[in-house]
């Protein structure tokens, strides 16, 4: 098979399009042939030694396909049966060893491409919304990276429990994709000039001068201190990513000092720490995408080959939605996407 791999720890250069002999899926593993795999940040942090790895290691965690062997102790799932995940070491591959209790039945309404789509970014955005701040009916928020893979979900599920998005973005195209979500107010943060002082001034303004019940920052180093400006009082900054940089450490005084706030750091893991919660989220998230309201962006696919172009992309922030990797012996099957 073919499988890209992070030679060291670095930048889009250190991924090599390598051919590797084929896994065997051991006792309560499934062998996958991948679809499309999804390119994601924490691929990023990986890659470039942000998270600690192993070097040389196989990138990726998240991607679809059809099951092609079943390991010894499986009774969940058959071959042939077409499964996402969201966990599986090795995921830029043609053949991914996926765990059995990570993966997830993908319904016959949707196809690989909007599981892949909805996997890891739509279960993040769904426990942001419903655990690390469990959004209710009439409360504003701040979304940063709003027309992102998350940032679209995010605003989408956000509306859908009577929430009110206002979002931030960085051109006049990603601000109607945001609105198309159902943001109600878009902010392009790159025409700003101070954003730690701009950016809180028009939220405060757009909420009467309350600030916001909550703000989902993805961007982290540079959105940090707006964001925590922007914050009502006893309201909750959730801190995801870092597409910017990481934030430095945070003395806890700041969160006294802006009105008695919140700070968490969540991680997907621990919102999916379960097998009956990881399956009672999908089921939520996939059960959306079949029924027509939950609305999945595909925004770039890249040939599996061309996998250090798409961290470039992705980290040049020059994408909107999700962004794919193609197997060379899926490419023909797979089908087209709406850009």
């Amino acid at each position: 098979m073919h499988a890209i791999v992070a030679r060291e720890a670095g930048g889009p250069d250190v991924l090599e399009y390598r051919e590797l002999p084929d896994p065997t899926p051991g006792p309560g593993q499934l062998l996958v042939r991948a679809a499309v795999a999804g390119v994601n940040f924490i691929d990023t942090y990986k890659r470039s030694g942000v998270y600690a790895m192993e070097y040389p290691h196989v990138v990726g965690s998240e991607g679809a396909g059809e099951v092609v062997a079943v390991g010894e102790g499986v009774e969940d799932f058959a071959v042939g049966d077409r499964v996402v995940w969201t966990e599986a070491p090795g995921s830029y591959a043609d053949l991914v060893v996926v765990a059995a209790r990570e993966a997830l039945p993908v319904p016959d309404a949707v196809t690989f491409e909007d599981a892949t789509a909805v996997a890891l970014q739509g279960l993040t955005a769904h426990y942001l919304c419903t655990s690390s701040y469990p959004v209710r009916p009439g409360d504003r928020v701040l979304v940063h990276a709003g027309a992102g893979g998350v940032g679209l979900l995010l605003t989408q599920m956000i509306v859908a429990r009577g929430g009110h998005v206002i979002s931030t973005v960085s051109t006049p195209e990603k601000a109607e994709l945001s609105r198309g979500a159902g943001a109600e107010h878009v902010i392009e943060y790159t025409a700003l000039g101070d954003l730690s002082h701009d950016l809180p001034e028009i939220v405060h303004g757009l909420t009467g001068g309350e600030g916001v019940a909550a703000v989902y920052d993805s961007v982290g180093k540079d959105t940090f201190d707006a964001s925590l400006a922007s914050l009502r009082r006893r309201a909750t900054l959730v801190l995801f990513g870092g597409s910017s940089g990481q934030v430095p450490p945070v003395d806890p005084q700041r969160l006294n000092a802006a009105g008695s706030v919140f700070l968490t750091r969540p991680k997907l893991a621990d919102h999916t720490a379960t097998r009956s919660e990881l399956v009672e989220r999908a089921t939520e998230v996939l059960g959306a995408v079949a029924g027509g309201t939950l609305r999945v962006r595909v925004g770039a696919t890249f040939p599996l080959a061309e996998a250090a172009e798409a961290h470039r992309a992705l980290e040049g922030r020059a994408t909107t939605g999700k962004v794919l990797l193609v197997p060379d012996a899926a490419a023909s099957g797979t089908p087209e996407q709406e850009a």
